[in-house]
């Protein structure tokens, strides 16, 4: 297989790995929104609401840059969607507020489950950038 089949078929995969992040960071966060009281060491002002507003947010920065890469502005929306993946990695911070030993199985769970979908994301936005600067 050459590079132009690998990345074409990144594009075409594109859309299933932003699925699969939203999917694992909607399973982070509402399992931080539910279990709030029990996460090691969150702020006390954090509320419920607040934890689903910001993944309300953090999704429609995704939505924002796929539709603006489908609408031709194809690096300005890459740049969103990385900013999208990179907030992704913003779960790796529970682990300094506590140990992950601190946390329960399904807080790593979820926790990682959602890093490594957004570190796919990130890749995949890394290669159709570098693709799309080749041409």
């Amino acid at each position: 297989m050459g590079i132009g089949e690998s990345l074409s078929r990144t594009r075409r995969g594109l859309p299933i790995l932003l699925v699969l992040y939203g999917v694992a960071s909607l399973g982070h966060f509402v399992h931080n929104a539910e279990f709030l009281a029990d996460y090691p060491n969150l702020p006390v002002w954090l509320t419920r609401g607040q934890v689903y507003g910001a993944w309300l947010a953090i999704q429609a920065t995704g939505a924002l840059g796929y539709l603006l890469a489908r609408a031709k502005y194809q690096f300005l929306g890459f740049g969103v969607l990385g900013v999208y993946a990179a907030m992704g990695l913003d779960g790796l911070v529970h682990y300094s507020r506590a140990p992950m030993a601190a946390h329960t199985a399904t807080m790593n769970l979820t926790i990682w489950f959602e890093v490594v979908a957004a570190v796919l994301v990130l890749c995949a936005i890394a290669g159709l950038s570098r693709e799309a600067l080749r041409q």
